[in-house]
Formats: structure tokens, sequence, C-alpha cells
């Protein structure tokens, strides 16, 4: 265990407890529990929704780390940013139908669909 909260920079708070923990830190603790298991693929499902924005980078670092270690990855998020930078295959749904599967930099630089030249024009990348 300690291994692991230290993979994910929490090395030193091996003895406390959740309610003394930030958001982030709860965030990055549970990522260190499902490593625990050697897991082939990690699993996240907006892992930053519920942070406050100024705790989402500390999460998606790790995040971007487990990514440039070889660990594979699927996403469920909104951080498009990271999804484009991070990411080398994005699937984009919208109301639960796949709309494109590809290269996260060219769907982002070339949309071939309308769901996604809208959703593209209502974020922030």
């Amino acid at each position: 265990a300690r291994q692991m909260l230290e993979r994910v920079g929490l090395a030193e708070k091996f003895d406390a407890y959740p309610e003394r923990l930030s958001g982030g830190q709860q965030q990055r603790v549970a990522i260190a529990r499902a490593l625990a298991m050697s897991p082939k693929v990690l699993l996240c499902d907006e892992i930053t929704s519920a942070l406050d924005p100024e705790l989402v980078n500390e999460v998606l670092a790790v995040v971007k780390q487990l990514a440039s270690e070889g660990m594979t990855l699927i996403m469920v998020t909104h951080e498009m940013r990271f999804a484009r930078e991070v990411g080398n295959k994005l699937v984009f749904m919208h109301h639960g139908k796949v709309h494109e599967i590809g290269d996260p930099k060219a769907l982002f630089a070339a949309p071939q669909t309308e769901e996604l030249r809208n959703f593209i024009g209502s974020v922030n990348l």
C-alpha cells in the first residue's frame, strides 16, 4: 500500500484518515487502491467531475504519469484538453451513441460529425 501511495505522490498520507484528505487526494488514493491489484487496464469514470478546479490538475498529473508508464487507461471525461494531449484513441459519444472514433488530435482538428463540431464549439480547448 505504501508503494502505491508513493506512486501517486501521497506517501506522506499513509496514516491519514479519508476525512483529512482533499478531494484530489482522495481520488489519488482511489487510484492507488486500484493499482494495488496490478490491473492491466485502469477504468476511470469522470474522476475529476466532483473536484474543485484547483484539484483537477493533481489528479490528471497522476493519470498522465500512468499513461506515460504504459498503463492502458479507459476514461470517461469532459477534460477535452487532457484527452487530446494524453489520449491515443478517442471515442466521442453523444446521447449514448458513438459518433466518431479516432486519433484525438485529428478528431479535434477536423470533426466529421455535426455533434462533435457542436461539442467542440461549446468547450474551451
